[in-house]
């Protein structure tokens, strides 16, 4: 993490952009506490220039997946707010680099639903105490917002067998 981290600092410093960062996957998981699981590229929200960012990252051998809005990345929305209550983590002049809250995170692993995710999530439940009664609240935030969709259903019954196997209370 802290090379891909340099790696932004110095792109924004010599570029002169400002540029917010909201990491997910695996360098995410590596701040919240999963030090093992290697990864060297960079799924992220992005607020700045995501061209001119994609681009430097491509040409440094970095693979991105890059958006301006990490909650139409699925049909199921992220929960409102997931923005304000990302914590950041480093800051300075150009760059700001946040991860989601850990219940938001689970959500965006959830939506996906593979092995890795289910894994990912139990990892980060377990970390940050997350409760059944927290995520269900999150999973009702995301459907609400989220547009109407047979895959809804889908993922709702998703989280909740998430939550009977590996959550309490």
């Amino acid at each position: 993490m802290d090379a891909v981290l340099d790696l932004l600092k110095k792109y924004c410093k010599k570029e002169g952009l400002k540029v917010q960062i909201i990491l997910l996957g695996g360098l995410a998981l590596h701040h919240y506490g999963m030090k093992d699981r290697a990864t060297r590229d960079i799924d992220a929200e992005v607020r700045g220039n995501i061209d001119r960012l994609t681009a430097y990252l491509k040409a440094k051998g970095i693979p991105s997946d890059l958006g301006e809005d990490v909650s139409r990345w699925s049909v199921v929305s992220l929960p409102s707010g997931y923005r304000k209550r990302a914590k950041t983590i480093w800051r300075d002049k150009f760059l700001e680099v946040k991860v989601l809250h850990p219940a938001d995170f689970i959500i965006a692993k959830l939506r996906r639903f593979t092995e890795q995710d289910i894994e990912d999530a139990l990892f980060v439940a377990g970390k940050y105490g997350i409760k059944a009664g927290g995520l269900l609240k999150a999973m009702k935030d995301a459907v609400a917002h989220s547009p109407k969709d047979s895959s809804l259903a889908s993922f709702q019954k998703s989280v909740r067998w998430f939550i009977s196997k590996y959550l309490s209370g």
